[in-house]
C-alpha cells in the first residue's frame, strides 16, 4: 500500500499527488494536429494516453516520424518529377511551383499515413 499525504484545505482532506516528471520535447505541428485528431476522434486513446502522462511523448514521437517521413517523400517525389538545382537556376518560379506542389502532397501522405491514422 503507498503512503499518500494529505493537505487540509477547509473541511476537506485533499490528497497531495504529483505528476512524474516529463522530457520536454518539441510537439510542432504534426503532433499538434495529431493532438486535434485524438481529442475528436480517438477520445479514448486521447484519454489513455493523457492518463498514463505519455501523451507528450506519444505526440513529440509522431512529430519526429512525421518529419523523417516527409523529408523522404519530398527527396522522391522531386526526383521522379526531374525538380532539380538546375530547374531553380533555370526558372526559379517554375522551381518554386513545383516545389510548393510537392510538398503540399508530401504533408497529405504523412497526414493521412500518421497524424490520422
Amino acid at each position: 500500500m503507498t503512503n499518500i499525504t494529505y493537505r487540509q484545505h477547509g473541511n476537506y482532506l485533499i490528497p497531495n499527488l504529483t505528476l512524474p516528471a516529463e522530457e520536454a520535447r518539441e510537439i510542432g505541428i504534426f503532433g499538434r494536429r495529431r493532438l486535434m485528431h485524438l481529442k475528436q476522434h480517438r477520445k479514448v486513446l486521447y484519454t489513455e494516453l493523457f492518463a498514463t502522462c505519455t501523451l507528450n511523448a506519444h505526440l513529440a514521437d509522431i512529430n519526429e516520424q512525421a518529419m523523417d517521413r516527409l523529408a523522404v517523400i519530398v527527396e522522391q517525389m522531386k526526383a521522379a518529377q526531374g525538380v532539380t538545382e538546375a530547374l531553380k537556376v533555370c526558372d526559379p518560379m517554375a522551381w518554386a511551383g513545383a516545389m510548393n506542389n510537392i510538398k503540399a502532397c508530401a504533408e497529405e501522405i504523412v497526414n493521412q499515413e500518421l497524424v490520422y491514422a
